[in-house]
């Protein structure tokens, strides 16, 4: 692989680094967070699903702006509107302005993300994807290295504010680099005018179902609005299905997921993604209010799951080479899901070297999963196209991921209301069943993976 071909990827994944601190240092620092603003620390799932669910809403215009702008130039911008909304939500006084400013970061966020993915498919010819991939994870995996123990070590000396307005200098930083070493990237002669109705179908659909799920259970409104909300969203997101069906250019286009090994990265990866979000929501959690360790000694634990999957460059080429994307797939997910139903395992009792380890190797198979799929993902689909399938990709990650936040607040919350106790007073004996409900659900990604042809990507090892 050429220092070129390597070099994008890097640049690319720069702002990933940005997010992935910034995710694991809040994950970090929830306790602290919530005791700040006065409220019980499950609430602050609104805060980070907030943050994911602008993602997602405003995933569908970064194509059609990178399209027509360039994407070095949506790219740069983004940047800068993420490390704005990393300032506004270092104010915030109350959980409203901090979900709020959320929103705004995340609308950064939503540009920066995939317009990342767009520059480096375009970019690398397919030959060097596997690797190129590998080095496109590297930053965001130093990323979620260094968040936990920064977040703990920044919550233990000074404020937790501070975990946003880290961000402002490292996104100076990235707009540097990718001005400096990025070109534009060629888009398509005409591009499709914005398909305005879609849309709005979307947003509103995505806002209120994922939403309303979000508020369920911690008194916010009352369940069965929660509940209408969600049916509602629910509705305007098939009236969006029937709606892309008849539009010559909706703005996410479903039947890119007539290509099987995108359709097994998106569909299919769903229960993997899933977990994947309420595994860091719980650890930092089930740590700190469960087994009474600080912040510090919680962030120093999770950074495990990164240091794990930041060795995923040493042996991803070499798994791939000899078992093939099937099997390494298939082999990764079933660890996976095992390692998170071990975590349920975990007690104040149990030595710190064997949580270390269950969290390190675990960092390493999930990340050879995600990495393998990434690269597999959209080997099929052709550049044309490449716009909406980067866009597509990654609403769905991290709708997935939002919903794990979700689901692993409610499943904590249910549990400890099972105990007799309450979402403002966690023991350690809450977060057990969670995991393993997160553990089964990782499991569920096995029956679209088994689908696959055990020669796909073949031409990639």
């Amino acid at each position: 692989m050429t220092a070129r071909a390597r070099l994008v990827p890097i640049v690319v994944g720069s702002p990933l680094f940005l997010q992935n601190l910034d995710t694991s240092v809040m994950a970090t620092a929830l306790p602290s967070i919530a005791d700040s603003l006065q409220v019980p620390p499950l609430h602050l799932n609104l805060a980070i699903t907030s943050y994911l669910l602008s993602l997602a809403v405003f995933l569908p215009i970064s194509g059609w702006l990178a399209d027509r702008l360039g994407a070095k130039r949506v790219f740069c911008m983004a940047i800068a509107f993420f490390a704005l909304g990393s300032a506004l939500c270092g104010a915030a006084q109350s959980l409203p302005q901090l979900v709020l400013f959320r929103v705004i970061q995340g609308l950064g966020g939503a540009m920066m993300v995939p317009v990342a993915r767009l520059i480096l498919v375009r970019s690398v010819p397919a030959a060097m994807m596997v690797s190129a991939m590998v080095w496109f994870t590297v930053p965001p995996a130093i990323g979620r290295m260094m968040g936990p123990l920064v977040g703990g070590a920044i919550v233990t000396l000074t404020s937790w504010r501070w975990i946003f307005l880290i961000n402002i200098p490292f996104g100076i930083l990235a707009i540097l680099m990718a001005w400096a070493y990025l070109d534009d990237t060629p888009a398509p002669a005409e591009p499709a005018p914005f398909d305005a109705r879609g849309f709005l179908l979307l947003a509103l659909g995505l806002t209120a179902s994922v939403g309303a799920m979000a508020t369920v259970g911690k008194s916010l409104a009352p369940v069965w609005v929660s509940l209408v909300i969600a049916a509602l969203g629910l509705l305007m997101l098939w009236a969006y299905t029937l709606h892309s069906r008849r539009t010559e250019n909706p703005i996410i286009d479903l039947t890119i997921l007539r290509y099987r090994t995108f359709r097994a990265n998106v569909v299919g990866g769903i229960p993997m993604r899933v977990a994947l979000g309420a595994s860091p929501f719980l650890l930092p959690l089930m740590f700190q209010l469960g087994f009474g360790f600080t912040p510090l000694m919680s962030g120093a634990l999770i950074m495990a799951g990164a240091i794990g999957a930041l060795g995923t460059r040493v042996v991803m080429r070499g798994t791939i080479a000899r078992a093939g994307f099937r099997r390494a797939i298939l082999g990764a997910t079933v660890l996976s899901g095992l390692l998170y139903m071990s975590y349920a395992l975990f007690s104040p009792a149990t030595p710190l070297a064997l949580m270390v380890c269950a969290i390190a190797f675990g960092g390493l198979v999930n990340s050879l999963s995600m990495i393998s799929l990434g690269a597999l993902g959209f080997t099929q689909v052709p550049n044309s196209r490449m716009s909406q399938a980067t866009t597509l990709g990654t609403m769905s990650q991290q709708l997935s991921i939002s919903f794990g936040v979700v689901l692993g607040a409610t499943l904590v919350s249910t549990t400890s209301w099972w105990h007799g106790g309450s979402a403002t007073q966690l023991q350690a004996r809450d977060f057990a069943p969670a995991f393993v409900v997160v553990g089964l659900v990782a499991l569920l990604s096995l029956y679209s993976f088994w689908k696959l042809h055990p020669d796909e990507g073949a031409g990639m090892r």
